[in-house]
């Protein structure tokens, strides 16, 4: 793969929005909670995939947090951004919240999704850097960069 040109962060973010039907629901009447990280996880990816422009594949799920739930017929806004790049890996940050009518958002979960640029056979491939223009971005690198340094410390403790 060709080195892509390094971006900022506003270039791959992405918003997509979901209507919670019937068939997104758990036996508790709220969103099931594997459907928000379908959700979730298909919007890092593509926030990945536009950021490094090649294939990604997802190695972690951080901080995955539900803060409240959504029901039937609520509106579901899943906003994912690069806040942070390795060599090869990339961190997405995911917030979802529920829209109400008069365009309130109220957040209703927020994660961060580790994944990894990968060639055609699999193997890991280098990503491009990531180009912070202000404090917000430059304390999620810094955040980043402490959670990376979390995942080595459970990785070599076995977990």
């Amino acid at each position: 793969m060709a080195q892509v040109r390094d971006k900022r962060p506003e270039e791959s973010k992405i918003e997509q929005i979901y209507h919670v039907r019937p068939e997104h629901m758990n036996g508790a009447d709220r969103l099931f909670g594997g459907r928000l990280l379908e959700w979730i996880d298909e919007a890092a990816g593509m926030v990945a995939i536009r950021h490094c422009e090649g294939d990604v594949v997802t190695a972690a799920i951080d901080n995955l947090r539900f803060i409240r739930g959504a029901y039937k017929n609520d509106m579901v806004v899943v906003i994912a951004k690069m806040t942070y790049v390795g060599n090869t890996s990339m961190e997405v940050r995911v917030d979802s919240y529920v829209e109400s009518l008069d365009g309130t958002r109220r957040p209703i979960n927020r994660a961060y999704i580790l994944l990894v640029a990968v060639d055609k056979e699999g193997r890991p491939t280098k990503v491009p850097g990531l180009i912070l223009e202000n404090e917000s971005e430059r304390a999620e690198w810094e955040a980043g960069e402490k959670r990376r340094q979390m995942r080595a410390m459970r990785k070599e403790e076995g977990f």
